[in-house]
């Protein structure tokens, strides 16, 4: 029993995290996905137009029924996903049916769909988890309506529309004058600026690992290489569909979206494309930590094989003058000479003394 309770100091694979791989490509699209309803909802209705605004908590979707048909700006927001509910609210709202099924979905790939009378989208907020070194992802479901947004989130914890809900609570603020397709705009592209903080995280993660390869190569630097090359793939994963996703935005001829407000679509468009290329950077700078990786280590082998090299080279004339004078012959000079023994420790002496001298002179170490 006290050998094993030391045995796992020396087991290595625990530093290759074979359930992070497990979990990022083990997805179906053609199995039926299996969400764990939600214990509890939450429900946030920010109701407003440029002179007032009315913000509620409920805990029940058919308390924001009565919000349909008013003349304002609704954005009703729904943390914690159960079928139940999102068919209420849907229903009510005139959502399709395929939609509520998206809603609904698990490892949904991002999207976006036009189905009169709304437009709906699909996409994942991420989130940097700096204890376990790891990309969070939380999907998030936006259906854009006739003055209304309605979002469904899975984690009533957090999100990034904290500072959407200030500039709401101010009057003189460019999205209390705008229409319900200027809130689905600024959800979006506060979701994609997020990506940036993320990456930035990863990207401090990435010099760190950097530093850490040149000082020493070992197996940990090689797990965490293959580490954040995992959390770079779901990175990419999620930020490269959200190009096609905005840009049907751009592209979209729905009533439900101004004119005026495709030009800040074009604006996270282009933001996204950054996304992607500093995403690209980052796995060309991953490929390139792998190989100073395997250039360290075989820089490393190189050295040792060359201390080995010259240690040998070094000890190889007293090997051959004690062989000399171990034969089993009669007659061998200096056998029976009082200064024989000193004098062949003085030669196995000066002559690697006289190599190293011109190993040093010819650079060779």
């Amino acid at each position: 029993m006290q050998q094993n309770k030391y045995l796992k100091y020396f087991n290595v694979l625990p530093l290759f995290n074979t359930k992070r791989t497990r979990d990022i490509f083990q997805i179906n699209p053609t199995i039926a996905p299996i969400r764990e309803e939600a214990a509890e909802i939450h429900v946030k209705v920010f109701d407003y137009n440029p002179q007032q605004l009315e913000e509620r908590n409920f805990d029940s979707v058919t308390e924001t029924f009565a919000y349909r048909d008013n003349a304002n700006i609704t954005w009703i927001n729904i943390d914690g996903i159960r079928k139940a509910d999102v068919e209420a609210i849907c229903n009510h709202f005139g959502v399709h049916y395929l939609i509520i099924e998206d809603i609904m979905s698990v490892g949904q790939r991002p999207k976006m769909d036009e189905m009169e009378p709304v437009l709906f989208c699909l996409l994942n907020m991420l989130f940097f988890n700096a204890r376990t070194g790891s990309v969070e992802t939380e999907q998030i479901s936006i259906v854009l309506g006739r003055n209304f947004v309605l979002s469904f989130q899975e984690d009533a914890n957090r999100d990034v529309f904290d500072p959407i809900r200030e500039k709401l609570r101010s009057q003189g603020s460019r999205i209390r004058q705008a229409g319900a397709d200027y809130l689905c705009y600024a959800l979006i592209d506060m979701i994609v600026d997020h990506y940036y903080v993320v990456m930035e995280k990863i990207g401090e993660r990435i010099e760190e690992l950097e530093e850490k390869i040149v000082r020493s190569s070992n197996t940990r630097a090689l797990a965490e290489i293959n580490n954040l090359r995992k959390e770079l793939i779901v990175l990419k994963r999620n930020v490269s569909p959200v190009r096609d996703l905005v840009n049907g935005f751009v592209r979209s001829e729905s009533d439900l979206l101004e004119e005026k407000t495709s030009k800040y679509f074009k604006d996270i468009y282009d933001h996204i494309l950054q996304a992607n290329e500093l995403a690209e950077n980052y796995r060309d700078m991953m490929m390139n930590l792998q190989d100073l990786y395997l250039s360290n280590v075989n820089l490393k082998m190189n050295e040792v094989m060359k201390v080995m090299a010259v240690v040998t080279c070094l000890l190889a004339p007293a090997t051959v003058i004690g062989g000399i004078f171990g034969m089993n012959f009669d007659r061998i000079p200096y056998l029976h000479n009082q200064y024989g023994f000193f004098i062949a420790i003085a030669l196995m002496l000066v002559i690697p003394l006289w190599m190293i001298m011109v190993f040093r002179k010819r650079g060779w170490f």
